[in-house]
């Protein structure tokens, strides 16, 4: 995989596929800017060394070849120049004559799901958006499992493609936990569903020294271990392979968990997790001394999903206990999903984190060990093809 910082770009035309998919309020206002903030070293690494970019993004999931006000840009280009503090422009057509040829240095395309053709991978656009600039810089990290034009058949048209500075650091630091790590290796994965997490948990299961489950996955190898968990989120049809993982030794259930009547709260108790009662959901779970020993022990740990259902204060205990011990770990640790990083930046510093990925999807992808379809296509560019 070329990257960026390898290639000679004084004075050139970046064409630079970004992720700025952030929430927008109804009066038009960004929410949380994490991933446009993302895209800022990359975006300045280039204005240093003479570039014009042209940025593309999606936003949302508006009805394909349609403008909608709702999924515009505009918003996203108006935060992006406010954070720069530089003028950004924002450009509404493919053919427009202003592209790389205005005074504005940082230029944004309307949202890439506007142009048929996007989701379907179409050759023709992605050609389109190839042929704009002189080099095609892929720095969408989150889009990076998904094959369409701007993030594959783009790549693949390009005279010249690269992975942008945030791209290269994901690799290196998701690499890292995958291939280069050092043991103990301590994995923590949380969630509602063990069915969106199974390929990780399989995976992970034959690298790391312990798994720690939380969250709605817990309950499934609870009740696969042969406990009740009353009217607790569980998958049954996932429970015989739960129970075949949970078997090998390596997961970590909980001892004494918090139960409610209610996702609000009614009738709250902590208890013994061999004690629920058939009117009971399981909501949050402590971590043990000995769990806290693992978490300390470790040398790396990967975290994915709170433990718990942090986001009514009544059930946060576990997850806020998780952050802390990860915070204060001398491990290398690496964190990944919105959850995830809504945790981190509730209870402790993102910098507490050795490295937290912009990834959803693609962060799971990777650390199952698949190659993205975007690097893919980026080390085939590599190698001349």
């Amino acid at each position: 995989m070329i990257n960026l910082s390898s290639l000679d770009i004084n004075k050139k035309n970046l064409v630079i596929r970004v992720d700025m998919n952030v929430p927008i309020n109804n009066d038009g206002n960004v929410l949380d800017a994490t991933r446009i903030e993302a895209c800022i070293p990359t975006i300045n690494y280039a204005t240093a060394n003479n570039s014009k970019v042209l940025l593309v993004s999606h936003l949302g999931r508006p009805t394909e070849g349609n403008f909608e006000e709702k999924f515009s840009l505009k918003p996203v280009a108006e935060k992006l120049q406010q954070i720069l503090n530089k003028p950004v422009e924002l450009i509404k057509d493919l053919d427009s004559d202003s592209i790389f040829k205005s005074e504005t240095n940082i230029q944004v395309l309307e949202n890439i799901r506007f142009f048929e053709g996007e989701k379907g991978n179409c050759q023709s656009l992605g050609k389109d958006l190839a042929s704009l600039g002189d080099i095609y810089v892929f720095d969408a990290f989150g889009t990076a499992h998904r094959e369409q034009a701007s993030t594959h058949a783009a790549i693949e048209n390009a005279s010249t493609a690269c992975a942008g500075l945030l791209l290269e650091k994901e690799n290196e630091f998701l690499t890292k936990a995958l291939d280069n790590y050092q043991s103990p290796y301590v994995a923590v994965i949380g969630g509602a569903k063990v069915s969106t997490k199974l390929e990780l948990i399989k995976y992970i299961n034959t690298v790391a020294d312990k798994i720690i489950v939380g969250g709605g996955i817990a309950n499934t190898f609870i009740k696969a271990s042969g406990l009740n968990i009353g009217r607790s989120l569980v998958e049954d049809s996932m429970i015989d392979i739960a129970k075949s993982i949970f078997e090998q030794g390596k997961i970590i259930l909980p001892n004494t968990v918090v139960t409610s009547k209610s996702f609000e709260g009614d009738d709250i108790k902590e208890k013994s997790v061999t004690d629920i009662s058939d009117d009971e959901m399981i909501l949050d779970l402590y971590l043990e001394d000995g769990t806290i020993e693992v978490i300390n022990e470790a040398q790396t740990i990967l975290w994915n999903g709170p433990i718990g259902v942090f986001e009514n204060d009544k059930f946060e205990k576990g997850t806020k206990e998780l952050s802390q011990a990860i915070a204060k770990s001398k491990a290398f640790s690496l964190a990944g999903g919105g959850e995830t990083l809504s945790a981190i930046n509730k209870y402790i510093n993102s910098d507490d984190v050795s490295y937290c990925s912009t990834g959803g999807g693609a962060f799971l992808e990777f650390m199952e060990g698949k190659v993205l379809p975007s690097i893919k296509a980026l080390n085939l560019k590599k190698n001349g093809r």
